[in-house]
């Protein structure tokens, strides 16, 4: 982010002249192929086993190994982003992930593929924080929420990245074409938006024009002289500690709905093999459809009630998981889970930017460490539980904690209030 001034564009803050259509549009890309490229890699990791002869225990350490070091990535955004500014961040890590993930295809022994997982990890932490920092920037230039849709993108991509996956395997692909093939569309596009955005130079008229936004940056804070201001000025910790509170719950529904729905609906509920994976799908595709339409109704209502609907909803849907008779039951309550979870993830970033009056990134990136926390927890908790009682009993896990959604949905009430300073107003 920017320390120069980011004003509300347009009449009333709405934003939508050419600059801020621009931008968002270039942040809408970086959202998107950071779906792809997790989703791509993700989608391959059976075939990436299979090739380097990886045993169970050893691919469980492989995998926690990228939200652990993704959160020493966002801990590193959260120090540069102030320094170097997220938009010049943005541009050079984002085609890297691309190819990192290409690496982790080409890696030829198991020894070669830690460091390479380990550089994949660093770099989803360093965008994700980055990304979600301009996303910021977006939103308060157009004075409108505009997070649910920038992580909609984000969902789009994930689809993508699971296709991609789908059409190396039907055309008989290696794992490195598979992969190939993600990484080259993710560089091309990420180049693409960082051509568009005049590459994160900053020019004087650019930056008198949009500042602070992808199209050009500067470094966010300069020095100041009064230490106690600074210090005065930096991100509080405590709400955002209660909104990744609720960030964390959710990432530990999405672990276990990323990494057992399947398994679940196949051995427990006892689907064919075809019929399995639609849980997944439609967890996918309705987390995609609320991000889409919640946008909306943030600009009606506020934070406040789409979070406490939507963890009732989340709620209602993990419960369904967990006394399903049978599997389609189950496919539609890992639905009513995406569909209800999604928009406390986007809203927690809007919460960030308005409680970081410097706009330094750094409650961005404080935030984004709660992804990374609850996708290690929701990992290892269910797989203890489904070892030591049952899968069944193991979606009750999420079920309860979702309803500690609703009781944080009052820590969100600051994405919405005026007395909230914003960056234009501090400086």
């Amino acid at each position: 982010m920017s320390g120069s001034g980011v004003t509300s564009g347009g009449p009333g803050g709405t934003g939508g002249d050419a600059a801020d259509r621009r931008a968002r549009l270039v942040v809408t890309a970086f959202y998107l192929v950071q779906g792809m490229c997790f989703a791509g890699l993700l989608a391959q990791v059976p075939t990436l086993q299979h090739d380097l002869g990886i045993s169970d225990g050893t691919l469980t350490l492989i995998l926690l190994l990228v939200p652990v070091v993704a959160g020493v990535g966002s801990v590193l955004a959260g120090a540069l982003a102030p320094r170097v500014g997220s938009a010049r961040l943005l541009h050079v890590c984002g085609p890297l992930v691309a190819l990192a993930v290409l690496g982790a295809g080409l890696a030829p022994t198991v020894a070669i593929l830690y460091p390479v997982v380990a550089a994949v990890g660093l770099l989803l932490g360093l965008v994700d924080a980055s990304m979600n920092m301009q996303g910021v920037e977006v939103e308060q230039r157009y004075g409108r929420s505009l997070l649910n849709s920038f992580h909609g993108a984000w969902s789009v991509g994930g689809i993508l990245g699971s296709l991609a996956a789908v059409l190396a395997h039907s055309l008989g692909w290696s794992l490195a074409a598979g992969l190939g093939l993600v990484a080259a569309v993710g560089v091309a596009v990420d180049l693409v938006a960082a051509a568009a955005s005049g590459g994160g130079v900053p020019r004087a008229a650019e930056r008198e024009a949009v500042p602070g936004l992808v199209l050009a940056e500067q470094p966010a804070v300069a020095p100041r002289p009064d230490a106690g201001a600074s210090r005065a000025a930096r991100p509080p910790w405590g709400p955002l500690i209660l909104v990744g509170l609720a960030v964390t719950i959710v990432y530990v529904a999405d672990s276990a709905t990323s990494n057992w729905s399947t398994k679940y609906i196949q051995d427990a509920l006892g689907a064919a093999a075809n019929v399995a994976p639609l849980g997944l799908a439609a967890y996918l595709g309705c987390q995609l459809l609320g991000r889409l339409a919640a946008d909306r109704q943030v600009n009606r209502f506020g934070p406040v009630v789409p979070v406490a609907v939507g963890g009732i909803v989340g709620t209602a849907g993990l419960a369904a998981v967990t006394l399903a008779p049978g599997p389609w039951v189950a496919v539609v309550g890992f639905g009513l889970t995406g569909l209800g979870l999604s928009v406390v993830v986007p809203l927690s970033f809007s919460v960030a930017g308005r409680l970081d009056p410097e706009g330094t990134g750094i409650a961005v990136a404080r935030v984004n460490l709660f992804n990374y926390v609850g996708f290690v927890v929701g990992a290892g908790l269910i797989g203890g539980v489904a070892e030591l009682l049952s899968m069944r009993l193991a979606f009750a896990v999420p079920a309860l904690l979702a309803l500690g959604v609703v009781a944080l949905a009052p820590a969100f009430r600051v994405a919405a209030r005026d007395d909230v300073a914003s960056p234009a107003a501090t400086r």
